[in-house]
């Protein structure tokens, strides 16, 4: 088992999802895709509550904590975050291409 260690300055997609796969993932595992995804789901709604709000500090850890339940997510639906993200936004936006979104406002890139 591993020991605690000091946190770092800088946490990448890739090293967040290995951190939280260390952590949590026999948890996660065992309540399945359904059960995360519930979890997440109630972090979304914080999130949702604290964007309302004025307090910055409980702002940020809503976002982390939103992030990290994604990674929970994806580890247990065994999808590698980092290699989704550079396939779908590394080359630019998905829409148009380009690296400054040019897509019209009616469209989602």
């Amino acid at each position: 088992m591993e020991t605690s260690s000091s946190p770092s300055e800088e946490l990448s997609i890739a090293d967040l999802q290995r951190h939280i796969r260390t952590m949590y993932f026999e948890k996660d595992v065992a309540r399945g895709v359904d059960g995360t995804f519930m979890w997440l789901m109630e972090e979304i709604g914080e999130l949702a509550a604290a964007l309302r709000g004025n307090d910055r500090a409980n702002l940020a850890e809503e976002f982390a904590d939103v992030i990290a339940w994604l990674a929970t997510i994806a580890n247990v639906a065994d999808i590698d975050l980092n290699a989704a993200l550079v396939a779908k936004y590394g080359s630019g936006c998905p829409g148009c291409a380009r690296l400054e979104c040019e897509c019209p406002n009616s469209e989602k890139p």
